[in-house]
């Protein structure tokens, strides 16, 4: 079995970065923004469930994260990925509505990475997601093994056959 350690280094690959925003203007204003910047891929869900589910099977690295959303709420998501082997490790940047202290002190405690108030500047949004990549990538390098098809990401604990993860039910 060959090992095969890698770092990925800032801005030579696409960062995989799930949005989770119920509001259809502030996705499509979100999606637009790291679009336009380069550099993701972007995949995105409407409500707390199907972002929660989406985030175990796609294990992307960075979810941007509303709070008040349908079907479970965000801090919610949060809790659940960050109790998760799997999903541990994804850096989470809420973007909510909510202003006051004790809300920001909140998601800040649930694990994220950074907390950015509605309405928002999508340049700086794009730039807090960089920002925050560039440390996760250094604090976490990618270490896997491979044999075959079959590679084995030790450090986001994910099994991809033929580069594509593997989905158990």
């Amino acid at each position: 079995m060959a090992r095969v350690t890698t770092i990925k280094q800032f801005g030579l690959s696409e960062s995989r970065l799930l949005v989770i925003e119920d509001d259809k203007d502030v996705l499509d204003l979100v999606t637009r923004a790291f679009v336009k910047a380069g550099g993701f891929s972007i995949s995105t869900a409407l409500d707390g469930r199907a972002g929660y589910i989406k985030a175990l099977r796609e294990v992307p690295d960075l979810i941007v994260l509303d709070l008040m959303l349908p079907k479970m709420p965000g801090l919610e998501v949060a809790k659940l990925l960050k109790v998760n082997a799997a999903t541990h490790h994804i850096p989470i940047l809420m973007l909510t509505a909510k202003v006051d202290e004790v809300d920001k002190i909140v998601g800040l405690e649930m694990g994220a990475a950074d907390y950015v108030t509605k309405p928002f500047s999508p340049r700086e949004l794009v730039l807090r997601a960089r920002g925050i990549l560039q440390r996760n990538r250094y604090e976490f390098p990618t270490e896997s093994l491979r044999a075959g098809p079959i590679t084995l990401d030790v450090a986001r604990h994910l099994v991809l056959v033929d580069n594509a993860p593997s989905i158990s039910s």
